[in-house]
């Protein structure tokens, strides 16, 4: 008998996974990670585990194995996400570099004004922008990289360049860079 054909219902079922796995995954977490950031990447997990629950294998052993590799994915996703950033980052100071045969200068106030910009723009907006011109990805591939319709893909893009854009336009000059919050702050699905 299967620890979830026991439990009376999803949440005593789920209860029960939580129980028996928390303690040996956060252990797992703080092994291959952060140490600081391994209780928000196991309740991330257990966030997708409770989603996607009826997914779970009947058996706790096997439920307990889908929960470390939905986690280890997580971590993994983490780790190209920031390593795509600091990618971005350096072809964005590159293609500015190579963009523009102002003076010296110019060059350097328009990457600063695009380096700053770039920083005030959600996580969403530079996913999109980075997805459609530092990688070349069409909206229909781009779209499946982040789990969304090819047409909000182009509706998240458009709004991504017009925040750009607008943040080029009146990022105020010789300030400290305020906290990234402009529109559509990055929420993952």
């Amino acid at each position: 008998m299967s620890y979830l054909s026991r439990a009376p219902d999803r949440e005593e079922a789920f209860r029960a996974l939580y129980e028996s796995a928390y303690a040996d995954l956060l252990k797992f977490v703080q092994r291959r990670a952060d140490v600081a950031n391994a209780e928000d990447v196991v309740a991330e997990a257990f966030l997708i585990v409770w989603r996607r629950f009826s997914e779970a294998p009947k058996h706790q052993e096997d439920a307990r194995a889908w929960l470390f590799g939905i986690t280890r994915n997580l971590m993994l996703n983490a780790r190209r996400g920031e390593q795509r950033r600091q990618a971005l980052g350096v072809r964005l100071a590159e293609a500015t570099a190579t963009s523009h045969v102002d003076s010296h200068a110019d060059l350097v106030s328009s990457r600063v004004d695009l380096g700053r910009a770039w920083a005030l723009l959600s996580e969403v907006h530079q996913e999109a922008l980075g997805l459609a011109i530092f990688e070349n990805l069409a909206a229909p591939q781009a779209a499946h990289v982040v789990g969304i319709s090819p047409v909000a893909f182009r509706l998240r893009l458009t709004r991504a360049r017009r925040a750009l854009r607008l943040l080029l336009d009146h990022i105020p000059q010789n300030e400290s860079l305020p906290p990234a919050t402009f529109p559509e702050k990055a929420t993952t699905p």
